[in-house]
């Protein structure tokens, strides 16, 4: 198991740092989405707001 790890870790190094910039990119989508920002807040009644469903 050390073997593989030893032999692995730049593959299991920059899994990890890709893994955690999607995490911290979809954490801040839901932020957004939760504080009112998102895209479609500011389009003024664009015709994708009637099918995104954000109510204008």
């Amino acid at each position: 198991m050390i073997a593989f790890l030893t032999q692995n870790l730049g593959t299991i190094a920059v899994g990890a740092v890709v893994a955690a910039v999607i995490a911290a990119i979809v954490v801040g989508l839901v932020r957004d989405r939760r504080s009112g920002k998102s895209s479609c807040a500011s389009c003024g009644g664009c015709d994708a707001c009637g099918k995104a469903g954000c109510g204008r």
